[in-house]
Parts: C-alpha cells; structure tokens; sequence
C-alpha cells in the first residue's frame, strides 16, 4: 500500500516536471533592443512609440529624445530587429544603419525634419 502511493506520487510528480521543462522560458517571450533613430522632438517621440505600437509582436516602446534612442520590447516569435528599423524608417527616421523612407520623411512635420528650423531641445 505504502509502496503503490510512493510510485504513485513519483510518477505524477515526473510528469508535471516534464510538462514544466518544455514550457517556454520569459526570455524566449520577450526581448528588448536599442535603435539609435534620428528623432529630435516630442513630436518624433509621439509618432515613432504609436507606429511602432502597431507593429505585430512590439509589446512596449520608449523613445529617449536626448539620446535619440529608442527601447523596444517585443516577442521574437512575432518580429525581429529588422523588421522593427524598418517600421521606425516608414515612419520617416533613420533607425540605425537603415536610413528613413523618403515617403515617411517627406509627410513629417517641418520641425522634425532635419534643420526644421525650432529649438527641440
């Protein structure tokens, strides 16, 4: 009797253990990158965190205006870094070496144009 519960009790806990240990880990979830842009306002901060926000798999952006960097995190299994520089230059920025699409850059705002001509600091 005593035995049957000690095997019983073995054999569950092994099978939740094998459930546990193919179960993905957070950091399989979720990983965070930095892309120097070429944002120099308020304004390029609001544009570039919504359209990344539309981006399939971001689950968090955050725009740094003085050093024009922005913190993505995002699900790998969704997006990856390629495809997030490419959103941040359709919207009209350099995202690292991409540089911004000339579609993008030409519907920005003047201020955030290069030379805009206002103080954005």
């Amino acid at each position: 009797m005593l035995r049957n519960l000690f095997l019983t009790a073995l054999t569950s806990l092994m099978i939740v253990g094998s459930l546990f240990a193919g179960a993905p880990s957070r950091d399989d979830k979720e990983k965070e990158v930095k892309i120097k842009t070429s944002a120099i306002c308020g304004m390029c901060k609001a544009r570039i965190e919504r359209n990344l926000a539309f981006e399939k798999g971001v689950k968090e952006a955050d725009l740094d205006v003085k050093s024009k960097v922005v913190t993505i995190k995002y699900n790998p299994a969704k997006t990856d870094v390629a495809k997030l520089k490419a959103n941040i230059s359709k919207t009209g920025y350099n995202a690292e070496e991409v540089p911004a699409d000339e579609v993008g850059y030409n519907k920005l705002p003047s201020c955030c144009k290069k030379g805009g001509g206002m103080d954005h600091q």
